[in-house]
């Protein structure tokens, strides 16, 4: 049972997506204008039945994705409240986020 299906583990943002050629990912703000390339770095490779984890290995494996557009997240909302001051706060707050999409996996 072998297959040609050519993935990498990438971190990106704090977080580790798992991300093949054409994916679209949403990672935190990255900087760079809208069309730049960026360069990911890779945590694992699984190139059809081969799994490569080696650091000396990794060096020489490239994850690029373009930058597609920037965005925001969802709105979370924050709430403060004291009892019997009546001290009540509301806040909201958006994490700004980053949408690539992979181009090459070498």
């Amino acid at each position: 049972m072998s297959s040609n299906v050519v993935y990498a583990i990438v971190k990106a943002g704090g977080r580790q997506e798992k991300v093949s050629v054409g994916d679209v990912v949403v990672v935190d703000k990255l900087t760079g204008e809208v069309g730049e390339t960026v360069e990911l770095e890779p945590i694992m490779l699984v190139d059809g039945d081969k799994v490569t984890t080696a650091a000396g290995d990794l060096d020489k494996v490239k994850v690029t994705a373009e930058i597609v557009r920037a965005e925001k997240g969802p709105k979370i909302s924050i709430m403060k409240f004291k009892n019997k001051t009546g001290y009540r706060k509301r806040m909201g707050y958006r994490s700004k986020l980053t949408r690539l999409k992979v181009t090459g996996i070498k």
